[in-house]
């Protein structure tokens, strides 16, 4: 997701435009695991995926939610059917700590679409993991892989 930042004669800076589409094909990464101690030790984490619909006025379809092995190899599919998101809804999807089929740099591909062009949906992963007393969580940005032209929207 891009934004322009506008500025005016003196220099100051105006409101953020933001780009608007019909959809789009998403990578998010998800880690299963930190190492530490000069790579002996390792925490494991849980990685949470947050799909949020941030249009204020019209819903999008999630319709493509995959999860990708540290190979790229398909590990999983989360979705039978597309999901709608009305304004300001989320769909979440948890890989817990103790699920390794993903490897250490496993990834997310996302694909949503809308009738009409909407702001992209925020989508991150969130990850965590704790042990011995020690602690980390991060989040994964998601980079767009590509957009979908208006008629081919399947919403």
């Amino acid at each position: 997701m891009s934004m322009l930042v506008l500025a005016t004669a003196s220099g100051t800076r105006g409101v953020a435009a933001v780009e608007r589409s019909n959809g789009q094909t998403v990578y998010v990464p998800s880690y299963s695991e930190i190492p530490y101690g000069h790579g002996q030790y390792k925490i494991l984490l849980s990685s949470t995926l947050t799909i949020t619909n941030i249009d204020t006025e019209m819903p999008i379809a999630v319709d493509r939610v995959e999860y990708f092995d540290s190979e790229g190899k398909l590990v999983r599919r989360y979705l039978g059917k597309p999901r709608i998101l009305t304004p300001q809804a989320t769909l979440e999807f948890v890989v817990p700590s103790s699920d390794r089929s993903g490897g250490v740099s496993a990834n997310f591909v996302i694909g949503w679409t809308a009738a009409r062009p909407v702001a992209a949906p925020a989508i991150e992963t969130i990850m965590i993991g704790t042990t011995s007393g020690q602690g980390i969580s991060f989040i994964g940005r998601s980079r767009v892989i590509s957009e979908v032209s208006a008629r081919s929207a399947t919403y």
